[in-house]
């Protein structure tokens, strides 16, 4: 897949995370997308290096999409962690 398909599928997969994770998130949409991004490129990686999987098939294959909502769950709920630490610090 080129990078494009990638960031179009991070961008979906970041709103599904947000919406996956409970919780005041920070950032709005825009942190969402960006967080859906790196989590999708994240969920490549973990796919690829844990499970031996070839996730550059297609867009729409199924395992693709899992394994970049997993990697937008993961990066959305540290990101939650990270913004959420510092808010009741300043508060």
């Amino acid at each position: 897949m080129s990078i494009i398909s990638w960031i179009i599928m991070g961008l979906v997969a970041g709103a599904i995370a947000r919406l996956i994770l409970p919780g005041k998130q920070g950032g709005g949409w825009f942190g969402a997308l960006i967080t859906g991004i790196i989590g999708a490129v994240l969920g490549g990686w973990i796919g690829g290096a844990l499970f031996n999987l070839d996730l550059n098939e297609g867009f729409f294959d199924f395992w693709t999409w899992v394994f970049a909502i997993i990697g937008g769950v993961i990066v959305a709920f540290i990101w939650q962690a990270i913004t959420g630490r510092r808010d009741r610090t300043t508060a």
